[in-house]
């Protein structure tokens, strides 16, 4: 009876623990349906990475191709022709004003100053003579022995020779004067930039004549503790170029270094075929690092009163509407905005209408997003978008889903 009992009472403690474990399974697979059935509805709404337009600055820059010259230039000509006799400042040299760039020997000018001197001697004679003369008939003007016809006429003739001694003494200073462009001296303070000559080389007031077909200055000489630096600016830029406006310079040989320019002055006109307008700037040079004749790049920045941002390339949207970007309502459904892009970049793009700042995009936008779509917004993984910081702003935004990230498609 005791074993009938105790067989009944395993066999009783079996069936209990197989409706548990039936009643277990069903619960699990059950549980299981919920989850399934939740993460596939959650699954169902689309993820996605969102940006913000980024504002530009108030200002913008142009880069612009410049020339750099000396406050003074001065090609020099001879003004005599004859040969070079020696020359005495070299590339590079520095001058003072006055000094001596070389020494023309002309022949034929020093023989036309012997010239000029020898006939001042000779007006000088007749001058005399002319003088004696007049002397001796108004001496015999008392005895009435010539007539004051002869006197007045001899006394005229003394001024005559007078003035002719005047003339002659002024073409002997003419020829000094051509005589002292025999030396050439530099005009001013300054660095030699130019030396077109050599010993014996034919010159005259055109240049250098030993080659006709390409006649040169002999010297050029340059003022370089302050340079002008000549720049083609458009018109967009008129009203800015004024006092007080700077830009800044580099030129290839010094391209770690930044000269500031200062503005000096501007043509009041635009030139009809470039639209253009010269305008020149003034760079201090006291190290004389930079030279005359120098290639520069111009950075001109203005201010601009404009309401333009910047936003990833990756956020447009192109479809027969135009060019668009999906931005993200505050329940966050899908909504197609028109934009006008006014500059495109490497790896972003210059909006000048449709966004605000305030307005959140869709970076990567899918295809089959389409317009009042509900979307999720997860936060992207770092890296995802240059432009912008959307991590932290996301995590400001929407805190809940700090550690979510969006589907690996979306990113890459």
């Amino acid at each position: 009876m005791m074993q009938w009992l105790r067989e009944k009472g395993v066999v009783l403690w079996m069936v209990v623990l197989f409706v548990l474990y039936v009643g277990y399974r069903v619960y699990e697979n059950k549980s299981d349906a919920a989850q399934l059935r939740a993460r596939t509805l959650e699954d169902a709404v689309p993820t996605v990475a969102a940006v913000h337009p980024k504002p530009i600055a108030p200002t913008e820059t142009i880069v612009l191709p410049g020339n750099v010259v000396g406050w003074y230039e001065a090609p020099m000509y001879a003004r005599v022709t004859g040969y070079v006799k020696m020359w005495y400042r070299d590339y590079g040299d520095q001058v003072k004003a006055g000094d001596i760039l070389a020494e023309i020997n002309a022949p034929d000018l020093d023989a036309e100053y012997a010239q000029a001197k020898a006939d001042l001697e000779t007006e000088r004679a007749r001058y005399k003579l002319a003088e004696v003369t007049a002397q001796r008939w108004a001496a015999l003007r008392p005895n009435h022995a010539v007539s004051e016809q002869s006197i007045t006429v001899k006394e005229q003739e003394l001024k005559a020779e007078a003035a002719k001694v005047k003339a002659a003494e002024q073409k002997v200073r003419n020829m000094e004067a051509f005589i002292r462009f025999k030396t050439i001296v530099a005009p001013f303070d300054g660095v030699v930039t130019q030396r077109n000559i050599n010993v014996g080389d034919l010159v005259s007031k055109e240049g250098n004549l030993s080659t006709p077909n390409a006649k040169t200055n002999l010297f050029t000489v340059a003022d370089v503790h302050v340079l002008r630096l000549f720049v083609n600016v458009p018109e967009a830029f008129g009203p800015f170029l004024q006092q007080g406006l700077t830009a800044d310079v580099t030129v290839p040989q010094l391209a770690n270094r930044h000269f500031t320019a200062k503005f000096l002055t501007v043509a009041k006109g635009f030139d009809i075929s470039t639209r253009t307008a010269v305008t020149v700037f003034t760079i201090d040079n006291e190290d004389r690092a930079l030279w005359p004749g120098s290639y520069a790049e111009v950075h001109l920045t203005a201010p601009v009163d404009r309401q333009a941002f910047t936003i990833p390339s990756t956020a447009l949207v192109f479809q027969e509407h135009g060019t668009q970007v999906a931005t993200l309502t505050a329940e966050n459904r899908v909504h197609f905005q028109p934009i006008t892009v006014s500059r495109l970049m490497d790896n972003a793009v210059e909006v000048a209408g449709g966004l605000s700042a305030q307005d959140r995009l869709v970076n990567n936008p899918s295809a089959a997003l389409l317009e009042g779509d509900q979307v999720r917004v997860v936060t992207p993984a770092p890296g995802y978008d240059l432009l912008t910081d959307p991590e932290s702003a996301q995590n400001d935004r929407f805190p809940e889903n700090q550690a979510r990230q969006p589907p690996s498609s979306a990113i890459h």
